[in-house]
């Protein structure tokens, strides 16, 4: 990316997966407030959630860091 553009980029990659997780680990904790008994598969559901939000941030740090041609 040209200029400032890229440390914007990465400051909306992690805001944005930031907001996510926690909108997942929200969603988790009141799941298992309503139902206990599934307290261990829903919290390995939380984590892939946590791993393919956060891997949307790796992706778009990444595309930051091609080169585009002028």
């Amino acid at each position: 990316m040209v200029g400032n553009i890229a440390p914007l980029a990465f400051g909306l990659a992690v805001i944005g997966s930031a907001i996510g997780v926690g909108l997942v680990v929200g969603k988790t904790i009141e799941s298992v407030a309503r139902q206990p008994e599934l307290a261990g598969r829903l919290q390995t559901l939380m984590w892939i959630g946590i791993a393919l939000t956060e891997a949307l941030c790796f992706i778009a740090i990444g595309v930051a860091f091609i080169p585009f041609p002028s």
